[in-house]
C-alpha cells in the first residue's frame, strides 16, 4: 500500500493565459517529487515562468503504457507526483487515463486540481444550450471517416463540442453543414484566453463563410460547438438521412429511402425527393 502522503495530482494548466494557473496548482506543483508532462520542454517553460524547479518525467501517447508502471512504483514508494498536459485539463483529449487507471488499481490516491479546459471555456461563451453536451474531441483527419462520424452524430440532441486544428477548420465546418444542415446554430471559439481570442456564432453556413473569408479565422486552436437536433422530428430526420446515406451505397435511391424511413420514423420525402 502507498504511504499516506503518496498522491497523484492531476493538475490543469493554462490554455493560453498564464495567469489562469491557480495558486493551488502552483502550490501542488512545488510540493511534489516530480511532474509527469506531455512535453517536458513546454512544461519546463511554464514552470520556469512561475519559478518552479522540479524534475520532469515525459509521459505521452507513445510511452504512457510503459511509463505508467514506473510512475505507479514511485507512488507506491511514497512519492507524490503531478500529471500535467501541454494545456488544459489532462485526459480531456490528452494523455493520462492509462496512468490514472493504473494508479487507482494500485490503491494510490488520485486527486484533481481543477483549472482551465478549452471545451468548457468554449461552451461557457457559445450561447448554445449547455444543460446537455457531448464532447467529441478531434474528428478523424481523413475526410471519409470524418463525414461518417458526423453522420452518426446528426441525431444527437445535446450540444456537440469538437476540437479542431487550423488546417482542417474550414473542411470540418463544411462537412458539419452537410451532416447537420447548413442552418444548424453553432459557434467557433478560437485562441481562447489568448491575445487574438475570437468567438463567432451563427448558422454553420454563416460560420463557414466567415472562416473562409478571413485568413486570421483559420489560425490557432479551435473549439467548435454545434447545437443538437432540436426536437424528436428533427432527430428522426437526421437519423433517417444517416441511414439513407449508408443504404444508398447498396440500394436504389427509392428503396434506400423507404427502408431508412421505416427504420428511423422520418418522412420518406425528407430523405429522398422521388
Amino acid at each position: 500500500m502507498p504511504a499516506p502522503a503518496a498522491t497523484l495530482y492531476v493538475v490543469a494548466t493554462p490554455i493560453g493565459n498564464l495567469a489562469d494557473l491557480s495558486p493551488r496548482a502552483q502550490e501542488v506543483l512545488r510540493s511534489v517529487a516530480a511532474i509527469c508532462a506531455e512535453d517536458t520542454r513546454h512544461t519546463g517553460q511554464l514552470l520556469s515562468h512561475f519559478g518552479i524547479g522540479k524534475p520532469l518525467v515525459a509521459l505521452h501517447d507513445h510511452n504512457e503504457e510503459a511509463m505508467a508502471e514506473r510512475v505507479v512504483a514511485r507512488l507506491l514508494g511514497g512519492e507524490s507526483l503531478a500529471l500535467v498536459s501541454d494545456a488544459g485539463t489532462p485526459l480531456v483529449s490528452d494523455p493520462g487515463f492509462r496512468l490514472v487507471r493504473a494508479a487507482r488499481a494500485a490503491g494510490v490516491r488520485v486527486s484533481p486540481v481543477p483549472g482551465a479546459c478549452a471545451a468548457i471555456a468554449g461552451l461557457s461563451v457559445a450561447g448554445l444550450p449547455s444543460d446537455r453536451f457531448v464532447f467529441e474531441g478531434f474528428l478523424p483527419a481523413k475526410a471519409a471517416a470524418r463525414r461518417e462520424r458526423l453522420q452518426r452524430l446528426a441525431g444527437e440532441t445535446g450540444t456537440l463540442v469538437f476540437y479542431e486544428s487550423s488546417h482542417r477548420i474550414a473542411e470540418s465546418l463544411a462537412d458539419m453543414a452537410v451532416a447537420f444542415g447548413s442552418e444548424r446554430p453553432a459557434a467557433v471559439a478560437r485562441e481562447l484566453t489568448k491575445m487574438f481570442e475570437t468567438v463567432l456564432d451563427g448558422s454553420l453556413e454563416q460560420l463557414l463563410a466567415a472562416v473562409q473569408a478571413d485568413d486570421n479565422q483559420r489560425k490557432g486552436e479551435f473549439v467548435v460547438m454545434v447545437q443538437g437536433a432540436g426536437d424528436d422530428g428533427e432527430a428522426k430526420i437526421a437519423e433517417g438521412r444517416r441511414l439513407y446515406a449508408k443504404l444508398h451505397e447498396h440500394l436504389p435511391p427509392s428503396t434506400a429511402a423507404k427502408l431508412a424511413a421505416e427504420l428511423s420514423g422520418a418522412p420518406r420525402k425528407a430523405l429522398y425527393g422521388g
